[in-house]
């Protein structure tokens, strides 16, 4: 009777040690393992490494459908155009180097009012690459000016100023007597006949004299009257005199 029941315990017991759970359990290392192999699939479905390999140990992970396979990433179609060439970098210049730059271009840095120092300071940082050369300024010479062959106009003689009147005839006049038709100065006269010859009268003789004549405008007493109004008052002219 103990011996029967000795062996069928010790038949569950090796029922139980060979048992599918038992005759399957994993190391870390293989779930490990397992997980890295399907990595991507595990990741799609957001299975991390750690959870995996918990759930390989417990035995969970047998039951678990395979993932279905993941179709291939259609194959992208390659251009055949070249690809675009890099943009060459600009080579770092020296300050020698930039100086030199402004220098071999000075008279349009200094047009442009771009000083050596400020040039440089643009050179260094990679500034200046961009900047066009100016083109150079040519003066159009002026144009010639004509010398004229002509004489110079000569200027315009200036009116001779009328000799002032002597202290004698400035007193004469002073004291003559202004009746009608008898004017203190010739040009009065004039004026009034212009187209008649004016005389000087000596009021006190009643003789009257011509221009040029050293009495006339001197007498002590007279006046300028119209050669036409001297006669027509009774005036006479000196014998000694020509008419002009």
């Amino acid at each position: 009777m103990n011996t029967r029941f000795i062996t069928i315990l010790s038949a569950a017991v090796l029922t139980l040690l060979v048992s599918p759970g038992m005759a399957q359990q994993k190391t870390a290392k293989a779930c490990r393992d397992e997980w890295k192999a399907n990595k991507a699939d595990f990741q799609a479905k957001k299975i991390t490494e750690k959870a995996y390999v918990t759930d390989c140990l417990a035995g969970k992970t047998a039951a678990q459908p395979a993932a279905a396979p993941v179709a291939p990433a259609p194959k992208q179609e390659t251009s055949t155009k070249p690809a675009a060439a890099p943009v060459p970098t600009a080579q770092q210049k020296t300050a020698k180097a930039c100086r030199d730059e402004w220098k071999a271009n000075k008279a349009d840095f200094q047009a442009k009012k771009i000083t050596e120092k400020a040039y440089v300071a643009d050179c260094l940082a990679g500034k200046t690459a961009a900047q066009p050369a100016t083109a150079p300024v040519t003066t159009a010479p002026a144009p010639k000016q004509e010398t004229s062959t002509k004489p110079a106009a000569a200027p315009a003689p200036m009116p001779s100023a009328k000799p002032a009147p002597s202290a004698k005839q400035s007193s004469t006049a002073a004291t003559a007597p202004t009746a009608a038709n008898q004017f203190t100065s010739e040009a009065l006269a004039k004026a009034h006949c212009p187209s008649d010859t004016v005389v000087w009268v000596n009021l006190s003789s009643k003789i009257y004299h011509f221009s040029g004549n050293k009495s006339y405008g001197t007498t002590k007493t007279g006046a300028y009257v119209c050669e036409k109004d001297a006669t027509g008052e009774g005036f006479r002219a000196a014998k000694n005199e020509k008419h002009p």
